[in-house]
């Protein structure tokens, strides 16, 4: 539906979620033999987010909620992503630090224990799913951009082309993607001739500086809170490269390393089911009547 337009268009997504949620719900249920009533508590995405959207999952969650007379827990959704490991065999344990890559997100946080979270680091712009979506674009793959640029990137050439790491050596832990973003449509604008394997070596200096830079921001991460072990989340954590570099360094540097299973690594319930229980033990933010959404929120404050 979003193809069309090089990506989510708000009012479309609030319209799609209206029509779709209620069928979803019933056929999850229908799917783990349960009805309604076996609900013990519900789990809503309440932000960040847009506001459309968020607005349609919570008030369906909250009425649920009202109805049946059951708890009503408003999640954070980066801390859905950033629990989602925990649902993989092994799972880490606490302390860990977290690379959060996501469509919209790239931070990285200090995780101490279920809703201890200490913001480290994130991106002053452009996110990195956003640079992959926009590289895509420039490369005629359509959206959503991520695993295309990845797969195209197999067939490139490595030296072909070498585009900018920024904030490598910043001194922090920051990250900035508007400016790759830049270097690479301006390759593109100068190419006069962008053939199937010039695109291919587009895409892999493209996708081995993002991936540099992640990498490398992560171990200064972990150098800097004295941790050993790095969880990464988040769409982008799908990514085959950056699995691959991880796990090498990994090795390299004696690291624990956790991947949340690839099916979890997009935006989904389970993670959210998992964030929702570990506020209803603790049992923070229940509520059954009123509710809000909160386009902007920052997880240090969830």
């Amino acid at each position: 539906m979003h193809r069309e337009y090089g990506g989510v268009v708000p009012e479309l997504a609030s319209r799609d979620h209206i029509r779709r949620v209620l069928p979803l719900l019933q056929q999850c249920l229908q799917r783990a033999g349960l009805d309604r009533h076996d609900i013990d508590a519900i789990a809503v995405t309440i932000g960040p987010g847009l506001a459309g959207a968020l607005l349609v999952g919570a008030s369906i969650g909250y009425a649920l909620g009202y109805a049946l007379g059951i708890p009503v827990l408003g999640v954070h959704h980066l801390e859905g992503h950033l629990l989602s490991p925990l649902l993989a065999k092994p799972a880490p344990d606490f302390p860990f630090v977290a690379l959060l890559v996501s469509g919209g997100h790239t931070q990285l946080m200090r995780v101490d224990d279920f809703g201890r979270y200490a913001l480290l680091g994130e991106t002053q712009d452009d996110a990195a799913g956003e640079a992959f979506d926009k590289t895509a674009q420039l490369l005629g793959l359509g959206y959503p951009g991520g695993p295309a640029v990845s797969r195209l990137a197999e067939f490139g050439t490595p030296g072909a082309h070498r585009f900018p790491r920024p904030m490598l050596h910043s001194g922090d832990l920051n990250f900035s993607f508007s400016g790759l973003k830049t270097a690479v449509l301006t390759k593109v604008r100068g190419t006069s001739n962008v053939c199937e394997q010039e695109r291919a070596d587009i895409a892999f200096a493209f996708v081995d500086a993002v991936v540099e830079v992640l990498v490398g921001k992560a171990l200064q991460a972990l150098r800097s809170t004295g941790l050993s072990t790095l969880v990464v989340a988040g769409g982008v954590g799908a990514n085959k490269q950056l699995r691959e570099r991880l796990s090498v360094v990994a090795q390299e540097h004696s690291l624990r390393l956790f991947f949340p299973p690839l099916d979890l690594c997009t935006d989904n319930g389970a993670m959210i089911a998992l964030a929702g229980l570990a506020r209803l033990r603790s049992a923070s933010s229940v509520r059954t009547n009123a509710f809000d959404v909160r386009p902007r929120w920052p997880l240090a404050a969830a």
